[in-house]
């Protein structure tokens, strides 16, 4: 488990090194904002590299050769996140007090404007270079 949970909008740090470079593009050495919803957290395994981390959880993505495995979630839509906040709002709603990286369904939908298309940028950006690595 992960000391705190993650839930909502939250920056990830991504490394500066040449594999971070080639995964990431602008965004190497960089913040971005993503989407949580965990509570949990992995080890990076034999051979891997991180590539993404966060201030509460440090292992956010990693890659290993051309695999990529992933702990936040820049794979949603507005009417993703819509439903998962309907379907697991008794996580949110629950704590008290709210902490600072977790947010109610209310907060993450008035982000979604400002912080959705970055990380959609983002997205391109790392999917794009796995599947270049798929071809090969």
């Amino acid at each position: 488990r992960n000391p705190v949970k993650e839930i909502g909008w939250g920056r990830v740090l991504a490394e500066s090194d040449n594999l971070a470079r080639h995964w990431l593009g602008n965004f190497a050495g960089q913040c971005a904002d993503v989407f949580h919803w965990h509570g949990e957290t992995f080890s990076i395994p034999p051979g891997a590299s991180r590539i993404l981390g966060s201030p509460d959880c440090t292992n956010q993505a990693f890659v290993r050769d051309h695999h990529l495995g992933l702990q936040c979630h820049i794979e949603m839509t507005p009417e993703m996140i819509r439903r998962w906040c309907k379907a697991w709002d008794k996580e949110t709603s629950g704590l008290d007090p709210l902490p600072p990286s977790v947010q109610t369904p209310e907060m993450m939908e008035a982000e979604l404007a400002t912080r959705l298309p970055q990380m959609r940028q983002l997205a391109d950006q790392l999917y794009g270079a796995w599947i270049k690595g798929l071809r090969q």
